[in-house]
């Protein structure tokens, strides 16, 4: 009899969960749930129309509920097969996405004394509210010589967990104050399904600042911060931390009932969507590096020894193959730059081309883009339109283009954007090996990376390496279904189980010899770009707070 494991992606926008065949690895069923309720801003909650209430990236946590039950029970019952030949399920959702919550599990925003309230609902990855929260522990930790500082790069991001739980003191005191835990959404989920809470040593490690031999920062640290945090660490942030890769526990009949699989069935300890493409790609050893592109892009790369690297997300042991080292970076926006140049800078005679030609506007600027020759246009930009994650970590930090004329075209200001993650991604490799961090082989994974042929021949010949883009439109689903084989004992180790159950590759592209010299003389164009308006920022940050 075949069995079979589930793996649900929690993206930004929906969820998709994948039924694998444990035999091959073969994507046996797929679906995928759009969450209702999209992206919140708080607006969209209360009466509040400030700059800051409408820049809030939240959601509710009902559309998770609402995805898993519908993408679990459609899968099965379309494919045909027993519930009970299921040995276990798992998740990867996006990180830092978290909630305050009830000692029962119920979310805050789920009470009528919070429903017009915006810090009680979900706080999503991308939302950047808590940059003052984060700059302010970055100093304090600076101040006074906390060594965790360096496991990422130096700086706390405005995305992760205790700058949004800050935040959430300093604008709406009473939601920190009736919240009994601040809780990662794909924690919250495994909660809901077992009945038993646990935090993934993953989201812990990347996001909350955790790290496996010294746990979080002192309670004495964040009592300096602000007393009311005096004793975060172990009431509303708890302590109970599982290594990925792992078992959580087992569907409860309210997990049961929701998903539609048998009770006591193994459930995974959850994982990062970006890290869960590692081992659906066969990433288990050291020195290959994973670019996962989507709305935005992490670039994830494990090492036989621990380290810190300055200037990227963080380095966390185990953080996605036990025994391994797996340090991350990424940038904030890649894919959304994308869609805001089509939805916003595009006339209306390019359209009209576009439904001639019977093809999508970004076939289409993708066709023209790909008539120019490096550097033809005379325009650059700065991949900063939602902040700068990796080096900077600076969400107050701003989009740019440089080297617009009157003969400046739709094509030379899409391409000059494209290129610009290229040359963000090129930053974070460059810092890599510049400390140390072999890099042997260079994969993709994403909806992008299948799609767009022309930018992926761009990144290959701006890194001057081959990249190697993975053939599963669902990496990161895979990967969970991964973790999830493992934690219902069909196999021994993620190591083990990807061996089996990897997507193979479905393209490989190799670098141009005569794009990457000229493109070497733009990324050193970008980088100065780069460093200039990092360390002379007032002009971004005062047009940005509208005090210019």
């Amino acid at each position: 009899m075949k069995k079979y494991s589930i793996g649900v992606d929690y993206g930004t926008l929906s969820a998709r969960a994948a039924l694998i065949d444990l035999s091959n690895g073969a994507e046996v069923c797929v679906c995928e749930y759009t969450y209702p309720h999209a992206i919140l801003c708080g607006s969209d909650i209360s009466n509040e129309t400030s700059a800051e209430s409408l820049a809030m990236q939240l959601q509710h946590p009902a559309d998770y509920l609402e995805a898993l039950e519908h993408t679990v029970k459609k899968v099965v019952s379309d494919s045909g097969i027993s519930p009970n030949d299921v040995v276990g399920i798992g998740f990867d959702f996006t990180a830092c996405t978290m909630l305050p919550i009830t000692s029962d599990g119920t979310p805050l925003c789920f009470l009528e004394k919070y429903k017009n309230e915006p810090h009680a609902y979900v706080k999503l990855w991308k939302h950047h509210g808590a940059q003052a929260e984060a700059d302010e522990i970055t100093s304090l930790a600076q101040k006074e010589g906390e060594e965790w500082l360096d496991i990422y790069g130096g700086k706390v991001s405005s995305e992760w967990l205790f700058p949004k739980i800050y935040e959430t003191l300093h604008k709406a005191p009473g939601v920190f104050d009736d919240a009994y835990r601040f809780i990662e959404a794909g924690d919250w989920i495994v909660l809901m399904l077992t009945g038993e809470e646990s935090h993934s040593s993953c989201m812990a490690g990347y996001k909350g600042l955790w790290n496996k031999e010294n746990g979080y920062p002192k309670n004495s640290f964040w009592a300096k911060l602000d007393s009311r945090l005096s004793d975060i660490v172990g009431t509303k942030i708890s302590e109970n931390i599982l290594p990925t890769g792992t078992k959580a526990g087992v569907l409860c009949d309210r997990g049961s009932a929701l998903t539609g699989l048998a009770k006591d069935t193994a459930v995974a300890v959850p994982i990062i969507d970006a890290h869960a493409a590692l081992p659906a790609a066969g990433i288990t050893t050291a020195g290959k590096l994973m670019i996962i592109i989507g709305t935005s892009s992490c670039h994830i790369v494990m090492s036989e020894n621990a380290g810190n690297i300055p200037d990227i997300c963080g380095s966390v042991q185990d953080g996605v193959i036990a025994g391994l080292c797996a340090h991350e970076a990424g940038q904030g926006c890649v894919g959304d730059s994308f869609d805001w140049f089509i939805k916003n800078c595009v006339p209306e005679s390019y359209a009209k081309e576009a439904r001639d030609k019977n093809i999508s506007i970004f076939s289409l600027l993708d066709e023209k883009a790909a008539a120019l020759s490096v550097g033809e246009s005379g325009v650059i930009a700065l991949d900063w339109f939602n902040g700068n994650r990796t080096p900077y970590s600076d969400a107050d930090l701003s989009g740019m283009i440089v080297g617009l004329t009157l003969n400046t075209k739709p094509e030379d200001i899409y391409r000059a954007i494209l290129e610009s993650t290229a040359f963000g991604t090129k930053s974070i490799v460059d810092i890599y090996e510049k400390n140390g961090v072999c890099i042997d082989e260079v994969y993709a994974a994403g909806g992008i990376s299948r799609k767009n042929a022309f930018l992926m021949q761009m990144y290959a010949d701006v890194l001057g390496k081959r990249i190697k883009v993975t053939s599963s439109s669902q990496a990161a689903a895979k990967g969970s279904a991964i973790f999830a084989s493992v934690a219902g004992g069909y196999f021994e180790s993620a190591s083990e189980a990807a061996n089996v159950l990897a997507d193979g590759i479905e393209k490989t592209y190799l670098p141009n010899p005569e794009n990457m010299e000229k493109y070497q003389k733009l990324y050193e164009c970008y980088h100065a770009l780069s460093e200039h308006f990092a360390k002379s920022s007032g002009i971004m940050k005062a047009l940005k707070s509208k005090e210019a």
